[in-house]
């Protein structure tokens, strides 16, 4: 993997929000597959947490939902222009400049990487 850490965001700091937003993708369609119900225990069987299933159901439902939204809002902050290549950009593993301009994204390398930088810059400001 070739990364390069950004100024003004310590090396470690920089990897640890690179991998976290690669889960992103993961995050929609696990927040998409979640139905609004979930199936009755069945008869006899008890389970070992205390709350019922359907509130753990609500708390992961929003915990994804509010991890999404930011990450969302933080590429719209970053750079309203190109918000939606640069969400692109920083949670796809492989999403180079060139792919991202092959998908019709309209400024050039420099103000990409720059939006780029400033999203992880108040990605980590904001401790998401």
């Amino acid at each position: 993997m070739r990364t390069r850490p950004l100024n003004g965001i310590e090396k470690h700091r920089y990897l640890e929000l690179y991998h976290r937003y690669l889960q992103y993708p993961k995050w929609k369609e696990e927040l998409a597959g979640m139905k609004d119900t979930v199936q009755s225990p069945r008869a006899g069987k008890r389970g070992a947490g205390t709350g019922s299933a359907t509130e753990s159901l609500v708390i992961r439902r929003e915990k994804l939902r509010k991890r999404c939204e930011m990450v969302e809002q933080t590429a719209l902050q970053a750079a309203p222009d190109i918000y939606k290549y640069l969400l692109i950009g920083v949670t796809t593993e492989g999403a180079t400049f060139e792919y991202l301009k092959a998908l019709g994204m309209p400024c050039e390398r420099t103000t990409y990487y720059r939006s780029r930088r400033r999203f992880y810059r108040l990605a980590a400001e904001k401790d998401l």
